[in-house]
């Protein structure tokens, strides 16, 4: 059973995971990835991968899926940003 804190984070981790969203796919329709900084996505990747560990740790279903589907993303960014880099 989820608690009100749960369902709280549970509407936090829909709204935050999916504004990543748009950006991936105007990245793979448009293929520019110069507007994309590789420190910040090395950086942000890092730290997503971070709060996954510590939801898995602390049994945060929100933090799971929130973390586990931006991992995703992000990393499809950062594959995008070295196939694209040159075009």
């Amino acid at each position: 059973m989820l608690d009100n804190i749960e369902i709280i984070g549970l509407i936090a981790a829909v709204l935050t995971t999916s504004a990543f969203l748009p950006q991936v796919y105007k990245t793979w329709k448009t293929k520019d990835v110069s507007s994309l900084s590789m420190p910040m996505l090395i950086l942000f990747f890092v730290g997503i991968i971070l709060w996954f560990i510590y939801g898995i740790y602390i049994n945060s279903l929100s933090l799971i899926i929130a973390n586990g589907i931006t991992i995703g993303s992000y990393a499809l960014l950062i594959f995008f940003k070295f196939k694209y880099a040159n075009n």
